[in-house]
This record gives structure tokens, sequence and C-alpha cells, in this order.
């Protein structure tokens, strides 16, 4: 494997589409690589690959951003969901997409894409550390969130659960929020927690190692994942090697699919109902057990080795020149 970086947040695209050109010339960094199969990874913005690698370009999108551009600005954001919404799928209406959700799959559809060029591949997962599965689950509920800080994962509305809980009458004695995660967004997150006075109950972690990780994910009784939007969701599967149930809301998108509804955890329509059932999970522990119990047992349903065959008969069936449809 061989990794070639250039440029920052936007400029990257610049840089990556002038070296696909320039390769074409047998300049630049790229000058040596012959590519059968191109995957342009659409974060929002596509490298725009199809100009230079045509129906042998493969569009990976993870979800799509309508509710995150307007974090952009007003112009940026506008620019974005204009690229993300009409520019690409018009460019790409031959191209072969992989996604990582049915509801993601959706959205696509949404925006016009076939649905018969949509392969869904999921994400795999790495196995927990054998050593923290043996780490004693904590004596007085703990709850954590797993994510990178940033506006549109909402970790204020955790915050904002964790102070309301705390001034219900009996509310949840001994309640702590576990923030395992970093992000420049942060300062901003211990700023609510201040207004809130709840900084006693809450613990940012920053950026942890594999093992840290699972070891706060294994003393945990309730993982919340409050994002806006979410393509998948590897956090839920990630806590459900634990036996920890995950509440999230359902609008998020691909959380549906990370998450049985009331079998392996909690999705939600609004902050009321998140609060209302994360008490409902901290005080029911037969209910916090059946749900994580079935959590874990589905975690054993994923594995990159699963999600690289998949992705590979996906890049062979492009390479055949033929196009993949429904969960590979």
């Amino acid at each position: 494997m061989r990794i070639s970086r250039a440029g920052g947040r936007y400029s990257v695209y610049v840089w990556a589409l002038v070296a696909m050109a320039l390769a074409r010339f047998r300049l630049g960094p790229l000058r040596r690589v012959r590519p059968d199969v191109v995957v342009d990874t659409q974060n929002g913005l596509p490298f725009l690959a199809r100009l230079l690698y045509g129906r042998r370009t493969v569009v990976l999108v993870h979800h799509c951003h309508r509710e995150q551009w307007p974090v952009a600005g007003p112009v940026l954001g506008r620019l974005g969901w204009f690229v993300e919404s009409k520019l690409s799928p018009r460019l790409n209406r031959h191209n072969q997409y992989v996604t990582v959700s049915l509801p993601s799959a959706r959205d696509l559809v949404a925006l016009g894409v076939d649905n018969g060029r949509i392969a869904v591949v999921r994400n795999g997962l790495d196995e927990a550390p054998a050593q923290t599965l043996s780490v004693p689950r904590a004596a007085t509920p703990r709850v954590v969130v797993l994510s990178r800080l940033v506006p549109h994962k909402r970790i204020e509305d955790a915050l904002d659960a964790v102070a309301e809980l705390r001034r219900r009458n009996p509310g949840i004695p001994g309640l702590h929020l576990d923030v395992v995660g970093g992000g420049w967004w942060r300062q901003r997150l211990v700023d609510h927690v201040n207004r809130l006075g709840i900084s006693d109950a809450v613990t940012f972690h920053g950026h942890v190692d594999d093992l840290t990780k699972h070891h706060v994910l294994q003393s945990s009784w309730v993982h919340l994942l409050p994002s806006r939007k979410e393509g998948w969701g590897l956090a839920v599967v990630e806590a459900a090697q634990h036996s920890v149930p995950t509440i999230g809301y359902r609008s998020s998108g691909g959380l549906s699919d990370s998450i049985i509804d009331g079998v392996t955890g909690i999705l939600v329509d609004s902050h009321r109902e998140l609060v209302d059932r994360l008490e409902q999970l901290l005080s029911d522990p037969i209910l916090r057990d059946q749900l994580g119990a079935k959590a874990q047992v589905r975690s054993g349903e994923f594995s990159w080795q699963q999600s690289a065959e998949a992705m590979r008969t996906v890049l062979e069936t492009v390479l055949a020149e033929d196009r993949l449809s429904g969960v590979v």
C-alpha cells in the first residue's frame, strides 16, 4: 500500500484532481499507478475521478450531508450541497455506487441515483481486546458517548440529558457521562458542561487507544449516539461487543440499520424521548441486560474480512463492466 497526501480540508480535492490528470502523462505522484478500478470516496464532495477514469470509477458514500452543509457557512454550504445533490449524481450517472447501510442507499436514490447501481457493503468490526471483556461493569450508572466532537454529532443532547436526569426527582443518583473521542468542537462542549453545572458528572477522555476505549465501553451501562446524521454507526456495534445497548435518533438514517429498535437498542424521535428512554434503561437492569445480550450476539455478524470480500465482489463486478445492487 502506498499513501500520497496533499492539500487541506478542501484543497485536497484540487490536488487529487491535478495528480490524477498528471498521471495520464506519467507525471506527478501517481505516475506509476495504472488502476483497474478507482474508488472515489465522496465525503460530501467527490474527487471527480469519473472525469479521468470513466466507468471504472466506484463512488463510495457513507451518508449524504444535507444536514451538515449549513455548518460550512451559507455560501460554501449551498455550493457543497449543489455538488453533492446535483452535480455528482449527474456526473456519475453510469457509475457503480457503494454505501454502508440501506438508509444511506435510500438517500442516494432520493438524489436521483439509480437503485440498480447502489451496492450496500456494511462496515466491519475489529474484535474487542479479550482482556477488556472481563472488566466489571461500573457499580454506579455510567453512560458513554463514543464519537468525534463536531457539531453534527450533537453531543450537547447527551450533556443536556445528563443534566436533566440529575435535576429530576428521584432521578438517577451517581450518574456519570464518559465522552470518548476528540475534535475541534471540544471546547464548546466543555463550556456547555460548565453552563449546565455538571462538570463533576462528565469526563472528556479525548483521543484514546483501542484498549482504553474498550475498557470504558465495558464499564458502561448505556451508549448514547445523538448524532444528526450517521451512515451506519460503527460505535453502535463496538458498544454491542460489550453488551451495551445504544440509544440514538431514528432521523439519523443509518442508525435504523445498525440498531434493531427494541431488540438491540432503542431509536427515539425527540430529545424528550431520548431522556425518558435513557432514564428507563438506567432504572431497569432486566431490560438493559436483554437489549445488551441481543446486541452482543448481533455484533458477531460483522467483520472486516466479510466487508473486504464484499467490496472485492463489487470491484470485480465493475471490472467486468457490470453493476451490483442491494446488500453484498
